[in-house]
């Protein structure tokens, strides 16, 4: 058998390309159709990217894997995106139903019944333009990170799977993150009046940042939606900050970054961990990759957002600030709004719709990254 990764593990044998068993060089001055050549240029792409772990054939395609793979797995649980970020942000029209039995059902019957299907899916155009390169990064730089960290199966220890998919994450969230903030702008919105295209919300956030902000010392903070307030002390985001160009669109990043290192570490130490030892623990699964990974996929989900959900919250509460006239907050401000309101449940608000989407979001992801892995023969 042959080990792609050089760590041990038994793999099936390379396909082998009976047409062209040599290495070969193809001109593209000769007399060969454009489809020939394309054709020779992606069969040599794909034979490097086999040989080759380091090379950027190898990397692009992991890229691509990653990418298309977040992209059906957000489109999947689309709607269930919608009404968390709701919850989460204590939306004044949905706050109602958040920490109900039934609150998910409606939610999602009240933004069906005044909005359509379409009102399900609103802002998911921004999520999938940040999706595809967010994933892409992502499992492209865990497969970087895991190959430098871990080039022998003798350095194949858990603090190392953990530091390669923290890092990983992080990455990807540094070069996507204004994305994320433009998608959960326009989810935020409820009102037919305040809804407003792709383009208009990130002109909206540009000037929200840039706008003359009062001091306040102390001041009555807006939470966002309106719902309730809480008493904030003078805001943390210093005048230097705001100067920061793209200062905006990095509305609680920080905060980001921190919920970042146990989510993207943990999803990845928990499915690289399950996926070498399950097939040992349920024979079942031993002759069923594709139910493998979607079973080391939705445990990997369900661990990794237990541990990483109270960032997340806080974070939302950073994004939507600006939102209906409300100031920008720091994470201080953000953390005491949300014990003020609800103790230490409310960075947990949201968190069963949270298992009900992430779960099947990761379990689909990591499957359909192996399913693209292997159909682009990597």
């Amino acid at each position: 058998m042959v080990d792609i990764k050089g760590k041990g593990r038994a793999t099936e044998p390379l396909p082998v390309d009976h047409e062209h068993r040599e290495p070969y060089h193809y001109n593209v001055d000769t007399k060969q159709s454009d489809g020939a050549v394309s054709s020779t240029w992606w069969q040599e792409s794909r034979r490097r990217a086999r040989a080759d772990r380091q090379s950027w054939d190898y990397v692009l395609s992991s890229g691509v894997a990653g990418g298309i793979a977040g992209c059906v797995a957000k489109t999947a649980i689309a709607p269930l995106d919608r009404v968390k970020i709701l919850f989460q942000t204590s939306n004044a029209e949905f706050s109602k139903y958040a920490g109900t039995p039934l609150g998910l059902l409606h939610a999602s019957a009240k933004i069906y019944s005044s909005q359509g299907v379409r009102g399900l899916f609103q802002g998911h155009s921004a999520t999938l333009l940040r999706i595809f390169p967010y994933a892409g990064i992502k499992f492209m730089a865990y497969d970087r990170a895991e190959a430098i960290l871990i080039p022998t199966p003798d350095k194949r220890t858990p603090l190392r799977f953990f530091i390669a998919g923290a890092t990983s994450g992080v990455i990807s969230v540094l070069f996507t993150y204004p994305l994320e903030l433009i998608r959960v702008r326009l989810a935020f919105q409820t009102r037919e009046s305040e809804r407003t295209s792709l383009r208009e919300a990130v002109r909206s956030i540009y000037h929200e940042g840039h706008a003359h902000q009062p001091s306040i010392n102390p001041a009555t903070v807006t939470s966002a939606g309106g719902s309730a307030t809480a008493t904030a002390t003078t805001s943390t985001i210093s005048a230097f900050t705001r100067s920061i160009p793209l200062y905006p669109f990095y509305r609680g990043f920080s905060i980001s970054i921190v919920g970042m290192v146990p989510y993207a570490g943990t999803a990845f130490l928990t499915y690289g961990t399950l996926k070498r030892h399950t097939p040992d623990w349920i024979p079942y699964l031993a002759s069923r990759p594709k139910a493998n990974d979607l079973a080391c996929g939705a445990v990997a989900g369900l661990l990794s957002q237990t541990a990483s959900y109270p960032f997340e919250v806080i974070r939302r509460r950073m994004q939507v600030g600006g939102a209906r006239g409300s100031h920008d907050i720091s994470w201080k401000q953000a953390v005491r709004m949300i014990y003020d309101q609800r103790g230490w449940r409310g960075f947990f608000v949201g968190l069963t719709i949270g298992y009900l989407k992430v779960v099947p979001m990761t379990s689909i992801s990591f499957a359909t990254w192996q399913v693209m892995k292997r159909a682009l023969e990597i």
